[in-house]
């Protein structure tokens, strides 16, 4: 190769550079607004629109999260709910939020009394050291609620 040809290269390999870099640059402003994590006030304000002002008891739900989270990108989390599971007594939906993530509202599950048990598991993203809130749903209207903080040392969302 001739040093002719070499700089012929090297300014088609910097504009390349350069493409990518813009690139990136022009994503990174697109979701740099989404990056924005829900406050405890917002999971509140989510938690009103779902049940308006009723109380929350404590009690039947059972969440199992890790203290811990070494790395936020997925961590475990099982929900059980105490409940005979009967035509006149079952849950019918378990809601999780997260208060550090960019949406308060992680997941929710519906039940009926088929369902035999109020269980599930999943693998969530945390951004951040948060809490944790489960929100189940009785049959009757009643509510039961639990919270845990997870505390993230290596972020999931962008953190």
């Amino acid at each position: 190769m001739t040093s002719r040809s070499m700089a012929v290269h090297e300014p088609a390999h910097s504009r390349r550079q350069a493409l990518k870099f813009a690139a990136a640059a022009a994503f990174a402003a697109v979701l740099a607004p989404r990056m924005v994590h829900a406050t405890e006030a917002q999971v509140a304000d989510e938690l009103k629109k779902l049940f308006g002002g009723k109380t929350m008891a404590e009690g039947k739900v059972k969440l199992d999260v890790p203290e811990i989270a070494e790395n936020g990108l997925v961590v475990p989390l099982n929900v059980d709910v105490d409940s005979a599971m009967t035509d006149k007594d079952f849950v019918k939906s378990v809601h999780i939020f997260a208060d550090g993530n960019p949406q308060p509202q992680v997941v929710s599950y519906h039940f009926t009394p088929e369902s035999g048990r109020a269980a599930a598991s999943i693998r969530m993203r945390l951004a951040q050291t948060q809490n944790v809130i489960a929100v189940a749903e009785m049959s009757d209207g009643s509510l039961y609620s639990t919270k845990a903080q997870v505390k993230v040392t290596i972020g999931g969302c962008g953190g």
